[in-house]
């Protein structure tokens, strides 16, 4: 079972045994605890639903602590599995970093640092009009390019609007140690997402 809940902790650097240093992300991951089996034969598909993180029983109703077993987790993610694959994971077991070995490819997936409404330069990257006094176009977006035929603003125009604070995957990133004992996944490179945000890390779908 590839997969993990944790936060981004923070980035750093990496030395190798061979002197090549490069920038990691660590991960503080899992341990994540099963709480439901999905079966093809009673539920139609075959998934597996994990808890991580608590929080107080107070703060969420007695059904849905009922179907954590009890647990206040504070998250609860559900992991589809391909329809060939059947798990032998039950409820109650934990899972953590050590499911993860250097070098394997993985994606990560989380929500990207949310930026507020922000213009044409920063969200689609325009250049802009010239800087001197009296152009009258700066940071505007310009002419829509759409005159009498048809008449209106073609679909997908790249306009000001809400940026970031979308759903992120990182493909094709590679594991460069894991730490069970302290709970910690080191990612070579960037992870989308804020510091101590909540993120998925899944075994990648591209080699």
């Amino acid at each position: 079972m590839k997969f993990i809940l944790g936060k981004k902790e923070n980035m750093s650097e990496y030395f190798s045994e061979e002197g090549e240093v490069f920038p990691v992300t660590i991960v503080s991951a899992g341990p994540i605890t099963v709480t439901r089996v999905f079966s093809k034969d009673t539920d139609g598909y075959n998934s597996i639903q994990v808890g991580y993180g608590t929080q107080k029983k107070e703060r969420i109703t007695k059904p849905k602590l009922g179907q954590m077993g009890g647990v206040a987790y504070s998250t609860l993610k559900e992991f589809r599995l391909k329809p060939a694959d059947k798990s032998e994971a039950k409820v109650g077991d934990d899972i953590d970093v050590s499911a993860f070995v250097p070098g394997d490819k993985i994606m990560v997936s989380s929500i990207s640092k949310g930026k507020g409404f922000q213009g044409v330069v920063k969200r689609h990257h325009y250049a802009g009009g010239p800087e001197s006094h009296g152009s009258m176009f700066h940071r505007h977006p310009g002419s829509m390019g759409a005159s009498s035929y048809p008449s209106r603003v073609w679909k997908g125009k790249t306009l000001p609007g809400h940026m970031g604070a979308k759903r992120i995957t990182a493909q094709r990133l590679k594991v460069i140690e894991s730490r069970p004992d302290e709970n910690l996944l080191f990612v070579r490179g960037a992870i989308p997402g804020a510091a101590n945000g909540l993120i998925m890390v899944r075994k990648s779908k591209k080699g």
